[in-house]
């Protein structure tokens, strides 16, 4: 799906786009707003192939084969360059976001299992990645202090000796995922869909040691450090020092986890030890964790405070400064969905008239009540089969079946719609600073013949 040529014709839409949005948006759309008459020919001339329901592609919205590039993997796509691959031992390709520090998303179509495994899931570093322990796992010390009765310092082996184990499936997902839907850009790393995993943690309830450490009734947040060197190499700055209401760490899936899927946790991922907040921020699940600090007041760390996984009480200018005094802390992730078994960009042989589709959606403390998908650029809505989840935090599965009328391009849309009733917007809401909760609707391209 090679970009299309719009006046000029040594400029493709692309580079159009990029220098002269408004004059783009212009010849594209013209006056009234709608994709139609030569411009309607000329992307599908573009794509390789009609548009079927071209014309209902909603006003100013650029067909998502041209606004976005395709998935590696796919068999076709729009993308004049492939993303920049992970090659590290252990992992899958995942699309480098950043190397300093290292971040990679999981393209959608690589989340298909039902339990994530470890070399599909996303990496999210903010400092450097520790030297493996260079001892026995188990004689990793882990503390607990500050507003407690009794301060612990525990081995992993005492831990695990002395707590209850549980395994649960657990979704655990950045704070910043879906940031690149936002307009105008924020700071941060430009997630898709894919800082998501649902992977079978194995460990003790977090409340189980702090019970033995006796809160006090003074004891409302906690403050979490890890191993975890500053990008500076600076000893006395932390790369990330977050906490939370002690609420939240007394919920029975709230673990210090020891085994990721029945093995050791890889050490990019955490080991021996880390937290496991599920539904909540992934910031707020230290990696390589070795202090836990029981407080009266809000934690002051690393990640904490200002705009720092914080959102707007209430809306602010798109693209405006703001210093996050009236901003409150990011807690339950907002409701989303994935489609796991085709990829952007993926090319269907011609005659296909029905597809398989399926995915996972899931909504922070909450579960999913309904998914629905579209191929007509929302215009009708077909609801998917949906099973509950393995146990709470887990995501859900859903799966279905489109109907494709004929050849030519399309867009499968997919939403999610919580228990409470909330529905994945059609664009990302409640702009801030550092690009926190954006959730819409998404869009994945597939070309029939051609």
């Amino acid at each position: 799906m090679p970009g299309i040529r719009v006046g000029r014709p040594e400029r493709s839409i692309h580079e159009l786009y990029q220098d002269d949005p408004e004059r783009a948006d212009a010849l594209i759309w013209g006056r009234r707003g709608a994709l139609r008459g030569a411009a309607l020919a000329a992307v599908g001339a573009a794509l390789g192939a009609t548009i079927p329901f071209g014309r209902r592609l909603p006003e100013g919205m650029l067909p998502a084969a041209l606004a976005q590039p395709a998935a590696s993997g796919g068999s076709g796509g729009a993308a004049q360059q492939g993303p920049n691959l992970l090659r590290m031992e252990g992992k899958a390709p995942l699309v480098i976001l950043g190397e300093r520090p290292l971040v990679a998303e999981t393209p959608e179509h690589l989340l298909d299992d039902e339990v994530t495994p470890a070399d599909k899931m996303f990496i999210r570093m903010n400092g450097r990645i520790p030297d493996p322990f260079p001892g026995d796992p188990r004689a990793w010390k882990l503390r607990i202090e500050g507003e407690v009765n009794t301060p612990l310092e525990l081995t992993l082996g005492e831990i695990e000796t002395r707590f209850p184990l549980v395994t649960r499936r657990l979704q655990m997902e950045c704070g910043g995922n879906g940031r690149a839907a936002f307009s105008p850009q924020t700071r941060g790393n430009q997630w898709g869909n894919g800082a998501i995993s649902c992977g079978e943690w194995t460990g003790v309830r977090l409340r189980d040691l702090l019970r033995a450490a006796g809160l006090k009734d003074s004891a409302k947040f906690t403050g979490h450090f890890g191993a975890d060197p500053h990008l500076s190499g600076d000893p006395n700055r932390a790369a990330i020092s977050r906490g939370m209401r002690i609420e939240k760490a007394l919920d029975e899936d709230t673990l210090v986890a020891l085994r990721l899927n029945g093995q050791p946790i890889p050490h990019v991922h955490g080991a021996p030890v880390r937290l496991i907040v599920p539904g909540w921020p992934g910031s707020l699940s230290q990696k390589w964790l070795t202090r836990i600090l029981i407080r009266a007041t809000p934690h002051d760390g690393a990640g904490m405070g200002g705009t720092s996984y914080r959102v707007p009480v209430r809306p602010i200018v798109p693209g405006s400064r703001n210093d996050g005094r009236d901003f409150v802390d990011m807690e339950s992730m907002p409701v989303r969905s994935i489609l796991t078994n085709v990829a952007h960009g993926t090319r269907l042989p011609a005659g296909t008239r029905t597809l398989d589709v399926r995915g996972f959606a899931w909504a922070g403390d909450h579960t999913v009540r309904a998914v629905h998908v579209s191929v007509d650029f929302g215009a009708r809505w077909t609801e998917m089969q949906l099973s509950a989840p393995a146990n709470r935090y887990a995501w859900q599965r859903w799966r279905g079946q489109v109907t494709l009328p004929s050849d030519g391009y399309f867009e499968i849309w997919y939403r999610a719609t919580d228990s409470e009733g909330r529905m994945q917007p059609h664009a990302a809401a409640n702009w801030n600073p550092q690009g926190y909760g954006a959730n819409p609707i998404s869009r994945v391209a597939i070309l029939v013949g051609g």
